[in-house]
C-alpha cells in the first residue's frame, strides 16, 4: 500500500496543469500496488479510472476530510478547497464504484463548529455514503508556532473577538480541546457503532496499510 495526502493535498490547484498526482497514480496502477489517498478536493474524480483499476487489482482507499456541515461556514473555515457537499458527492461516487472510503472528521474548532448539529450533519453524510471508517481523535485542534499566529489572524478577520477568547482560555497551548469534547465523542462513537462504521483509529490505519492477497481481499 502506498499512502499520500497526509502533509499536502494531492489535488492543489496546480495539479490541473502539472498532473504530477495522476502520473504517480499511473505508476501505482502499472506496478500493481495498492493506494490510500487523502484529499479535500473533488479533483480526485479526474483520476477515477485509475482508482477503479487499482481497486480491481489490489486495493484503493479514498480518504476525505470533513469538518463543517454548514456550507457557508465551510467556505470561511476552508476557503480554497471543495465544499463539504462537493466532498460528500465524491464519497457517494466512490461508494457507487465500490471503492472504500475513510473520513477524517477533524478539526472541529471550539466556539465555531464544535456543535452537535455539525457533528450529526457530517455523520449523516458518512452514513449515506457508506464509508468504511471515520477517524476522529478528539474535538479540537492543534496549534504549532507560526500556525497559531495565522489562525488567530483569521479569527480576527472572520470572527471578531474570538481570538481574545482563545488566548484567555488556551494561551499558547499546542493542544486546543473543546469543552464539548466528551459529549461529542460519545455521540460520535455511538453513531458509528449503530451504523456499522469502523471508529477505532488504529483499526482504520491497519486497514489502510494492509495490502490484500489473492485469497483474502480485505474489502
Amino acid at each position: 500500500m502506498i499512502g499520500t495526502g497526509a502533509m499536502c493535498d494531492p489535488y492543489i490547484g496546480l495539479e490541473d496543469e502539472l498532473q504530477h498526482t495522476r502520473k504517480c497514480i499511473e505508476i501505482v496502477e502499472k506496478y500493481g500496488f495498492g493506494l490510500a489517498i487523502q484529499t479535500k478536493s473533488d479533483g480526485i474524480l479526474r483520476d477515477l479510472d485509475l482508482l477503479k483499476s487499482i481497486n480491481s487489482k489490489a486495493k484503493c482507499v479514498v480518504q476525505m476530510t470533513l469538518t463543517t456541515y454548514d456550507e457557508g461556514l465551510c467556505r470561511i473555515v476552508e476557503p480554497r478547497v471543495s465544499t463539504t457537499k462537493e466532498r460528500f458527492a465524491v464519497l457517494k461516487t466512490m461508494r457507487d464504484e465500490g471503492i472504500p472510503t475513510v473520513v477524517w472528521l477533524c478539526p472541529l474548532l471550539p466556539f465555531i463548529n464544535d456543535t452537535e448539529d455539525n457533528l450529526r450533519g457530517a455523520m449523516d453524510y458518512c452514513i449515506e455514503a457508506k464509508v468504511y471508517g471515520v477517524i476522529m481523535f478528539s474535538v479540537g485542534l492543534t496549534l504549532r508556532d507560526g500556525n497559531r499566529e495565522y489562525f488567530y489572524q483569521k479569527l480576527d478577520e472572520h470572527f471578531p473577538g474570538l481570538s481574545k477568547k482563545y488566548h484567555q482560555k488556551y494561551g499558547n497551548s499546542y493542544e486546543i480541546k473543546s469543552d464539548n469534547n466528551s459529549r461529542l465523542m460519545r455521540l460520535f462513537h455511538d453513531t458509528c457503532a449503530k451504523n456499522g462504521i469502523v471508529h477505532d483509529n488504529n483499526a482504520i490505519f491497519r486497514y489502510m496499510y494492509t495490502f490484500p492477497n489473492k485469497d483474502a481481499r480485505l474489502f
